[in-house]
């Protein structure tokens, strides 16, 4: 599987470099991030979603708070919830995401 380019993710900045699986219930992407680039402030509606960092540096915004994230952290946004990532390292943002519909 190539990674594919998706420019302004979510609302984000620059583009999302990602490889995405889907098999209508669960979507799994292997992704990074560009330095300065984002995926956009958006709500899970319908869904929840893990971010397993793998490398790199960056910020979380989980409901309008942001934190710093590193190698080796989580983040997990909740049904209903809002979240966004912004690379702010000086490396690629490197990324695995689980979103999973709640049912």
């Amino acid at each position: 599987m190539n990674y594919e380019a998706f420019p302004n993710f979510k609302g984000g900045k620059g583009r999302l470099m990602g490889k995405m699986f889907y098999d209508g219930t669960c979507r799994l992407n292997l992704a990074y991030l560009e330095p300065g680039c984002s995926i956009g402030y958006h709500q899970h509606e319908n869904n929840c979603e893990l971010i397993y960092i793998l490398s790199g540096e960056g910020t979380v915004n989980e409901d309008g708070v942001e934190s710093k994230v590193k190698a080796g952290q989580v983040t997990y946004c909740e049904k209903g919830h809002w979240h966004s990532l912004t690379n702010t390292g000086s490396a690629n943002l490197e990324i695995y995401c689980v979103v999973a519909e709640v049912r």
